[in-house]
C-alpha cells in the first residue's frame, strides 16, 4: 500500500530511470539537423572519427549521443526507418547491460542496431543472439545494410554454414542474397556477428576441445552480447546443457534385446515413473519379471549392471518420450524437437543411451552410444561475456531471477503510441477436451467475422489435434510446426490475411 502511494507521488523506480534517460534523447534529437545535409560518405566517415576518439581515451558513453544520431540518420536513408524516441531509450538500456522489455511490434530488431553499432566501434566484436537460424539470417540480411553503409562488417553463423554480408555478392539461392560463404573464424572476426544461442555455445565447446593448434579456435574473447527473446534463452533454457560427445565402441545388440521385453511390463506393478524429472525405476516385482524375461539370475550382479541401465533407459523411451512431442521420425532417423522453440534439432542426440533406446522403440537403425567430451549450460556460457543485455516482450515478471542469476536489471520501455490491444485474463477448463472444443468454437466465430487467428500450442501433437478438430468443423487453416518449418516464411506471410487461421507450436520469436 505504502509503495503504491509513493509510486503515485514520485513514480516507480522504472519511471524514474526512464525519465533520467530522456535528456540524452533530447540531445540526440538536437544533433539530427546537423547530420541531415551530410552525404552518405560523410556520414559513414563518422565511424572512423568515433574510433579515433575512442583510441584517444574517450569512452562509449562520451560518444553515445552522436553515434546513436548517426546510426538513426543512416537507418532513415538505407532502411527507410527512423528510430522513435522510445527506441532510442531501448537502445540506451541495452548499451548499459540491462534488459529492455518492449511490447510486441515495437521494433526490437531495429532498437538493437543502436547499441550494436556503438559497441562494435571498439573492435572487440558484438554478438547478437537469436532463438533460431531463420531469425539470425533474416535480421542480419535486413540490418547489415545499415552496418555496411556505416563501414562495419557483419558475420552470420548458421548450423551448417557461415557467411559475411557483401552487397556485391549475387547468391544462386535468393534466400541467401548478399551472403558470401566464409569460414567460421571470419564470421566471428566481423565487427558484428548474428547467430543462435546453440551455435555460439557449441562453437565455444569446440574451441575448448582444441589442445595444441590454437589457430583452429573460431571465437575470440566474449565481449558483448545482446540476447533476443532473453526470457526464453536465459530463463526457460538456463539449465539446458549443450553437450559435445564422441562415439564409444560398444555394440547396439543389447538395445534390441531389452526393447523386446519392455512392452510386457506393466505400469505401477513392474515399474514407476516420475514425469517431472523424466525418470523411471523398476519395482521389486519388476526386477523379478525382467530377470525371468532376460534369463539372468541376479539383475544387480556387477556383471549385469549394463542391463539395469539399458532397462531404465528403455522404460524412459517408452513411457516418457512421445513421438511428435519430444521427437519426430524423419527419413529413418529420430530427430529431437526442441521443447522450448518447437523446432527440429538435426544432429543432436540424447546421451546415456536414451537416444538408442528411442531408436529401438521406433524400429529405426540404432547408432552407437556416445560419451560426453565437453558440456556447458546457457546460464554458465552467457555469464562469461564482459557485458550482457537482452530484449523481449515479457521480462518484468522474471525480473528477480534476472537480477539474482545474471545481475541484470529490467527496464520496461514505454510504447511509441498508446496501447489499444486488450489482454484478457486466462481461462481455465475442467478437462482438455472441453478446452479444445471451446478453442474451436472461438476460432469459428473469429473466422466467420474474417478476423485472422493465431493459435499457439506446446507440441506438434497438440497442434495436429486442434488442426484435426478444425478440419472436422470445415475451417480452413495452416499448421506451422517443426514438420512444416521449410514453409515457415510463406505461412507467416499469409497469417494476417482476412479469415486466415494459423496453428503454431511454441516457436519463440
Amino acid at each position: 500500500m505504502v509503495t503504491q502511494v509513493l509510486n503515485l507521488i514520485f513514480g516507480s523506480k522504472n519511471d524514474r530511470e526512464i525519465k533520467a534517460i530522456r535528456p540524452i534523447v533530447t540531445q540526440i534529437n538536437g544533433l539530427e539537423a546537423g547530420l541531415t545535409p551530410l552525404s552518405n560518405e560523410a556520414l559513414a566517415d563518422k565511424t572512423q572519427d568515433f574510433k579515433k576518439r575512442l583510441a584517444a581515451g574517450q569512452t562509449l558513453d562520451d560518444i553515445l549521443p552522436e553515434a546513436f544520431a548517426v546510426c538513426r540518420e543512416m537507418s532513415r536513408r538505407k532502411l527507410n526507418m527512423r528510430h522513435f524516441d522510445v527506441q532510442l531509450i531501448g537502445g540506451m538500456i541495452l548499451h548499459r547491460g540491462r534488459i529492455a522489455e518492449m511490447k510486441t511490434g515495437e521494433g526490437k530488431t531495429l532498437v538493437a542496431t543502436l547499441p550494436v553499432y556503438l559497441n562494435a566501434l571498439e573492435g572487440k566484436g558484438v554478438h547478437l543472439v537469436t532463438v533460431n537460424d531463420y531469425l539470425a539470417k533474416r535480421d542480419a540480411q535486413w540490418m547489415a545494410q545499415l552496418y555496411h553503409a556505416l563501414g562495419l562488417s557483419t558475420g552470420i553463423i548458421q548450423h551448417d554454414a557461415s557467411f559475411i554480408y557483401d552487397p556485391t555478392y549475387e547468391a544462386s539461392d535468393k534466400r541467401l542474397q548478399h551472403l558470401r560463404p566464409c569460414t567460421r573464424p571470419e564470421a566471428y572476426r566481423a565487427d558484428i556477428t548474428y547467430g543462435t544461442n546453440n551455435e555460439y555455445g557449441f562453437d565455444y565447446l569446440r574451441d575448448n576441445l582444441v589442445v595444441t593448434a590454437l589457430n583452429q579456435c573460431v571465437q575470440r574473447e566474449l565481449n558483448f552480447a545482446i540476447v533476443d527473446e532473453v526470457d526464453s534463452i536465459l530463463i526457460d533454457e538456463a539449465r539446458t546443457p549443450l553437450i559435445i560427445s564422441g562415439q564409444t565402441d560398444q555394440t547396439t545388440d543389447l538395445y534390441y534385446k531389452i526393447n523386446a521385453i519392455i512392452p510386457q511390463l506393466k505400469a505401477e506393478t513392474d515399474y514407476t515413473i516420475e514425469e517431472k524429472t523424466k525418470t523411471a525405476a523398476l519395482t521389486e516385482d519388476g526386477n523379478a519379471r525382467v530377470e525371468k524375461l532376460l534369463g539372468v539370475d541376479n539383475l544387480y550382479d556387477p556383471a549385469n549392471m549394463d542391463m539395469v541401465h539399458h532397462v531404465v533407459k528403455a522404460l524412459q523411451a517408452y513411457t516418457l518420450y512421445k513421438r511428435d512431442v519430444d521427437y519426430v521420425v524423419k527419413d529413418g532417423e529420430v530427430i529431437i524437437v526442441d521443447e522450448f522453440t518447437g523446432r527440429l534439432m538435426p544432429g543432436r542426440r540424447w546421451s546415456d543411451g536414451l537416444h538408442q533406446a528411442v531408436e529401438a522403440k521406433e524400429g529405426v537403425k540404432i547408432a552407437n552410444e556416445n560419451q560426453t567430451l565437453a558440456s556447458v549450460t546457457f546460464q554458465n556460457y552467457f555469464r562469461m561475456y564482459g557485458k550482457l543485455a537482452g530484449m523481449t516482450g515479457t521480462a518484468d515478471t522474471e525480473a528477480s531471477e534476472f537480477a539474482k542469476i545474471y545481475n541484470l536489471d529490467v527496464n520496461v520501455v514505454p510504447t511509441n503510441r498508446q496501447m489499444i490491444r486488450q489482454d484478457y485474463a486466462d481461462v481455465v477448463y475442467r478437462t482438455e477436451k472441453e478446452k479444445f472444443l471451446a478453442i474451436v468454437e472461438e476460432i469459428k466465430e473469429c473466422h466467420e467475422r474474417g478476423q485472422p487467428v493465431l493459435v499457439g500450442t506446446i507440441s506438434i501433437e497438440k497442434s495436429e489435434k486442434i488442426a484435426g478438430l478444425l478440419s472436422r468443423n470445415g475451417v480452413k487453416h495452416n499448421v506451422l510446426n517443426a514438420k512444416q518449418h521449410e514453409r515457415e516464411a510463406e505461412i507467416v506471410a499469409q497469417a494476417g490475411r482476412k479469415g486466415a487461421v494459423t496453428i503454431a507450436t511454441n516457436m519463440a520469436g
